[in-house]
């Protein structure tokens, strides 16, 4: 009975030194945003996030889905790469390089309908969202045209994520 009674009181103390985590707070109150670190294992995780989500704005406009192409993986990922080490968010390459010009260099058959960009700590899902508050990049998102879709990103030891999501038909 004294074993029980101590392990309660163990217990209780333990308990009591736990404090909620508040978050912290910048001058205008408002949370600090956290930095998103894309681990390793979540890579696969990531671009069928963002597929099944474009597939969810383009049913809601009865439009076909897309669906992930390798090839416009490699470009999307090449690009974010060479924008990150250009350090501005552009549609070029280092090279002079278009979007045609690197998905036809990753063996892109297909014709490539749009390209969209981004330069920012935030998640994905927050980019997409973003891209889908402007006309021209939400035009690429929905292009009816559009069958194949390729998505990548490069997030520098800072946090900083440059996303590439490219459309083709």
């Amino acid at each position: 009975m004294l074993r029980v009674k101590g392990l309660i009181l163990l217990s209780v103390l333990a308990l009591s030194a736990c404090e909620p985590t508040q978050p912290q707070v910048g001058p205008d109150g408002m949370p600090l945003p956290q930095v998103y670190k894309i681990r390793p294992g979540d890579a696969d995780k990531i671009a069928y996030r963002v597929l099944d989500s474009v597939n969810s704005l383009r049913s809601a406009r009865a439009t076909p889905p897309l669906t992930l192409n390798a090839q416009l993986n490699a470009a999307a990922a090449a690009h974010s790469r060479d924008m990150a080490a250009q350090n501005r968010p552009w549609h070029f390459g280092s090279d002079g390089s278009s979007p045609y010009d690197r998905a036809q260099r990753a063996g892109y058959m297909g014709q490539v309908l749009g390209e969209n960009i981004s330069e920012t700590y935030e998640t994905e899902t927050e980019t997409l969202s973003a891209w889908m508050g402007l006309a021209d990049t939400r035009d690429v998102i929905l292009n009816p045209q559009a069958r194949d879709l390729g998505f990548s990103w490069y997030q520098e030891p800072s946090g900083k994520i440059w996303w590439t999501m490219l459309t083709g038909g």
